[in-house]
């Protein structure tokens, strides 16, 4: 299942490949990618995994960045 979210305030390209690189390697997840111009993170993953792989994406994004947030 492929679910696009929106994000706010990435202000770093360098920080969003590294938050690619990170979520990419979840367990359960497909691909994932963070379009640092859209400000947009996609993930493809199993649908019953999509909210726990969202909850550690989450974490990865705020060690990442602090500022930057996943809107659901």
């Amino acid at each position: 299942m492929k679910k696009v979210y929106k994000m706010e305030d990435l202000s770093c390209a360098h920080c969003a490949a590294k938050m690619e690189d990170a979520i990419s390697k979840l367990e359960g997840v497909e691909s994932a990618s963070v379009n640092f111009v859209t400000q947009k993170l996609t993930i493809n993953a199993a649908e019953n995994l999509i909210d726990s792989i969202l909850e550690q994406a989450r974490k990865i994004v705020s060690k990442i960045e602090p500022d930057c947030v996943i809107l659901s």
